[in-house]
């Protein structure tokens, strides 16, 4: 098709993508991202952001409403539940990352649940509807971060899920509601007024809002744009919009849908073992390899005989903090990871729980590290790397270097260890039998004749319930590692 301009060539792919361009690769692949979403916002419900946000959501009222997953007691409009969906989902930063660097489905999922569950139509929205809709949100922002090199900075002022989150979540509710291409564009271009947060909120309870409104915003713009509000519709062209990051753009970066190419198939995602910040993984692999060499698995580490840690890694200063004050800075500390890794041979949700944060042999530890940034250690997630040195007051020195982590996209999760880690987190608010129902339903995501069968699930058991999975939680997570 003729690309007359970016937003219009934006708006006529969002429109004209069909389940026929999925491939078995990207299917497979949106469904473990799915699996991996639903995770953490089950999990993130027991956050203290995540109460806030519900609370002040709360009043908002609608003769529509749809689910806050996993609580049966709350329902919102479909743009709150989004919203809170979206914050519980990145409340413990737990949710996957993409290259170049954004949470890519945090934005979008909740709001197809929201939608289908909201919208009720004839025919249902069927499991290919939402797997389709879910992965042109992704593809959006794949795109939008790929689309020339200006939009490669977008993470140095702002968090780029509230930039290209925002227009991916505008494009799937699109697709999901099936607009038009010229409604598409106007959702872009309403989308836009809505997209942008400042990295300086990073290791905030402020950071999960960014996911929660990208969500929330996505809807409303595809809602506004129904309804027939106008934008500019060269909004992504102009200097005076979005040009500042696409004017320079490739026709390349849009292919044509008669042989498209998505750039999931092309690029996985990376699957977080435990709550932290993408780049410290490399830390924690790192050290503990570091500590296999100290110490056996159960020993306690020797403290006082260490002069000295040394990190080497990439020059990311929102995540170097060398005494973290609270849960969301401790999941953005190099600093930190490496030394619970060191101290207890793990990291596990409670890792961040702030009387492990303020623990004094901790506290101790942190005044041992150091930091250096060596010239080829670049903040890619496709290339960092960290390199770890602990030295005793002996002298003796043990290095060990991680390229990459269990995870990442070049050493993805297997299926078995994706559903382990879903599995701890959901039954947090879930009994053991809907988590293996939600298992097998979005397992079979593609053959689900009605999306109804996957919201049911998402609204969690009674109260009653909840209470009783406690102890069964508290058990199976700490068995992440």
């Amino acid at each position: 098709f003729p690309l007359k301009s970016v937003t219009e060539s934006f708006a006529t792919t969002i429109h004209g993508l069909k389940a026929g361009h999925l491939t078995d690769r990207i299917i497979q692949r949106s469904k473990r991202m799915i699996l991996d979403t639903l995770g953490a916002g089950f999990l993130g419900t027991s956050t203290e952001v995540f109460h806030k946000a519900s609370q002040y959501s709360k009043i908002y009222s609608s003769n529509i409403t749809s689910t806050v997953w996993g609580r049966p007691d709350i329902r919102l409009p479909p743009t709150y539940a989004a919203f809170v969906n979206g914050v519980a989902i990145h409340s413990m930063d737990f949710d996957d990352t993409w290259h170049p660097a954004t949470h890519p489905s945090g934005a979008v999922l909740p709001v197809l649940t929201a939608l289908a569950e909201a919208l009720p139509r004839s025919p249902k929205f069927s499991g290919l509807d939402m797997l389709l809709a879910f992965n042109v949100g992704i593809e959006v922002q794949g795109r939008l971060l790929h689309f020339a090199k200006e939009a490669n900075d977008i993470p140095k002022r702002f968090h780029p899920p509230s930039v290209v989150g925002t227009l991916g979540s505008a494009a799937a509710a699109s697709k999901f509601l099936g607009l038009s291409s010229t409604k598409c564009q106007e959702a872009l271009a309403i989308a836009v007024s809505h997209a942008g947060a400042p990295m300086a909120n990073a290791a905030t309870q402020t950071k999960p809002l960014h996911i929660g409104n990208a969500a929330k915003h996505g809807i409303e713009a595809a809602f506004l744009a129904m309804l027939g509000l106008q934008g500019n519709k060269q909004v992504l062209d102009l200097e005076a919009g979005f040009g500042a990051f696409y004017a320079n753009y490739s026709p390349k970066v849009l292919p044509n849908l008669d042989s498209y190419s998505w750039l999931l198939d092309q690029q996985d995602v990376a699957f977080k073992h435990f709550p932290a910040h993408l780049s410290t993984h490399w830390v924690a692999d790192a050290a503990a390899s570091v500590r296999k060499n100290l110490v056996a698995e159960t020993a306690l580490l020797p403290i006082d005989y260490i002069k000295r840690i040394v990190l080497r890694i990439p020059n990311v200063q929102y995540v170097n903090r060398p005494f973290p004050d609270s849960e969301h800075e401790a999941r953005h500390s190099f600093q930190y990871v490496a030394c619970a890794m060191l101290l207890d041979a793990g990291i596990t949700v409670a890792s961040f729980h702030e009387c492990q944060i303020n623990r004094p042999q901790v506290r101790e530890l942190l005044s041992k590290v150091e930091l250096e940034y060596p010239p080829d250690n670049l903040p890619s997630f496709n290339t960092l790397y960290c390199e770890i040195s602990v030295t005793f007051k002996d002298g003796a020195t043990f290095t060990h270097r991680s390229d990459t982590f269990y995870g990442h996209w070049r050493k993805p999760l297997s299926q078995e260890d994706l559903e382990e880690k879903f599995r701890a987190n959901a039954s947090k608010m879930l009994s053991c039998d809907m988590v293996e129902s939600l298992i097998k339903t979005v397992k079979n995501l593609e053959d689900l004749e009605d999306c109804s069968v996957l919201t049911t699930l998402l609204k969690g058991p009674s109260p009653p319930e909840v209470a009783s999975n406690s102890s069964a939680y508290n058990n199976s997570i700490t068995n992440l590692s």
